[in-house]
């Protein structure tokens, strides 16, 4: 299979990783190349918001749409998910791709009262990058639909792993707080699982169109916290306000990944307890 993955960052280079080493074909695309070192699957550099750079890509079996915003702002976000989108579906209308598959994230579900959210919740974001979100979802199936291609959505949880993991990383500098709501649910997925996840999706016989991709537990902040603590041998943080500006809205709610289980996915790490410690273990944090 030949696999074209559109954003060759924490979660496209692992993946690119895993279906090379299984033999496939893959092309990786960055919007700069840099230094990269070997790897053992073609890189090119391209920008998604270059008409030109879109039209010049291969065509592939397989494309997975992975792109981020880089940290820009809504501005920024708005061109990466609409221009960069619609500049994708345009190259490959002319010869669509069997599969095409889009990382979206949870932050589409606006839901501030703790309940439990699937894929059939309504999607409703309190912030505007999630709408923007919500929107590019839309045109890319409305987009695909006539493809004759297996189109999937998938709605992924905050990711963590090696070097990754905000919250995680904030802890360890001394600089946690615990905001808002101290039993606000956190929805996780290790890196590793979102690349297993992919990787399962591109060969199965009848993928879903839209799949939450998280972990089998989500928690409360607290719990998150207090499992840190016992872990680390370090105080809870202390009670603090959001951060001003902040990209993503404040949520409350648990990410079913009922589907994802009813697929047959296994995960590698199916709470955070077990990312989490496997990582504590690799930085070498604790003893054991």
């Amino acid at each position: 299979m030949k696999v074209l993955i559109v954003g060759l960052g924490y979660v496209g280079s692992k993946l690119a990783e895993i279906l090379a080493a299984e033999g496939h074909e893959v092309v990786g695309v960055r919007r700069q190349l840099g230094d990269v070192g070997a790897k053992s699957y073609e890189i090119r550099e391209a920008n998604v918001l270059n008409p030109s750079d879109i039209d010049n890509l291969p065509d592939a079996d397989a494309v997975l749409y992975c792109v981020s915003s880089s940290r820009g702002g809504v501005d920024v976000y708005r061109q990466v998910f609409v221009d960069g989108t619609r500049n994708l579906l345009q190259r490959f209308a002319k010869n669509p791709p069997s599969r095409f598959l889009f990382t979206c994230s949870t932050s589409v579900y606006g839901q501030v009262d703790g309940s439990t959210v699937d894929e059939h919740s309504p999607t409703e974001p309190a912030s505007e990058t999630g709408q923007i979100l919500v929107d590019t979802e839309g045109t890319i199936l409305e987009s695909t639909r006539d493809w004759n291609c297996q189109t999937t959505i998938l709605r992924v949880a905050g990711i963590y792993g090696p070097e990754r993991g905000h919250l995680f990383l904030k802890y360890l500098r001394d600089e946690a707080t615990i905001t808002g709501d101290p039993y606000r649910m956190l929805n996780q997925i290790h890196r590793d699982d979102v690349a297993g996840v992919i990787r399962q999706l591109l060969v199965h016989d009848s993928p879903p169109r839209v799949l939450n991709v998280a972990d089998d537990q989500p928690t409360t902040q607290t719990d998150f916290y207090m499992y840190l603590s016992a872990a680390l041998r370090k105080p809870m943080p202390p009670r603090g306000e959001a951060s001003i500006g902040r990209k993503r809205a404040i949520t409350n709610k648990r990410v079913s990944n009922a589907r994802l289980r009813a697929l047959g996915v296994e995960l590698i790490h199916p709470t955070f307890r077990d990312g989490y410690g496997a990582e504590i273990k690799r930085l070498g944090l604790i003893d054991g």
